[in-house]
């Protein structure tokens, strides 16, 4: 989303699919922090840029190079409501020959690859409930993810 020049010392990685109902809450949080961002409705303690995939894989390790640090975002289908908010290290990945990564595994990756120091990470696990495909993002993830939205917006502005 944000694009060009110098690496931006902090980076948000939010995934999920947008046709699995709440699954869709990671990227939607994305797409609401750039908009923040974009109108000025924020200020970043630093540069910050915002990147939605569909889901994590060791590609994504490269991203990680020469941040400060990382907020991860996904959908959760269990844990705390409205949202979760924890720090992260590396953890053993599973075998490589997998589709896609967790958090953990990804900085083991980064970690593994020698690219540098790991950033410091969290995970903004946003609770879901409903993750049919087809279905639209319920009710009750709106709601959790306008909680979501305003611990991000301090995450961004250093106070977290």
């Amino acid at each position: 989303m944000s694009g060009g020049g110098a690496r931006a010392p902090c980076l948000v990685l939010a995934w999920g699919n947008d046709a699995r109902g709440d699954d869709a809450l990671g990227p939607l949080l994305a797409q609401q922090l750039q908009a923040a961002l974009d109108e000025g409705r924020v200020r970043p303690c630093e540069p910050v840029e915002v990147m939605q995939v569909h889901q994590l894989q060791v590609e994504q390790a490269m991203d990680l190079t020469g941040r400060r640090r990382v907020l991860f975002v996904d959908a959760a289908a269990a844990g705390p409501a409205p949202f979760d908010a924890r720090p992260l290290g590396p953890a053993p990945a599973r075998p490589v020959f997998i589709h896609a990564l967790s958090p953990e595994a990804l900085l083991q990756v980064h970690r593994t690859l020698a690219i540098g120091p790991p950033p410091e990470c969290t995970l903004l696990a946003i609770r879901g409930q409903a993750f049919e495909l087809g279905a639209p993002p319920g009710a009750a993830a709106h709601a959790h993810l306008d909680a979501a939205l305003a611990w991000a917006l301090g995450w961004l502005a250093g106070a977290r």
